[in-house]
């Protein structure tokens, strides 16, 4: 399993792009954001996938859930967001 990690400076249509490329190889690919614009940059990168990868009859669905993670040093809570094909 791959994992991308989301900022707020992340361009969704190239986190898109890095999602369907990673979801030809694997089946399942991890994405992880810190913050709401982190998060928001994340959710319309899946979005973007899911059209990119629809032609070719994947279904792509997005779980998510927080996690901890550690940031120099210092524990925080991200939102990761599972993908997999339906």
């Amino acid at each position: 399993m791959a994992l991308l990690k989301i900022s707020v400076k992340s361009k969704p249509k190239a986190v898109a792009g890095a999602i369907a490329g990673v979801m030809r190889d694997h089946d399942m690919v991890e994405l992880q954001a810190v913050g709401a614009g982190a998060v928001n940059q994340a959710v319309k990168a899946i979005a973007i996938a899911r059209g990119f990868m629809a032609p070719n009859g994947v279904d792509l669905v997005a779980v998510p859930a927080f996690t901890e993670i550690d940031i120099n040093g210092e524990e925080r809570t991200a939102v990761k967001f599972m993908i997999e094909q339906r």
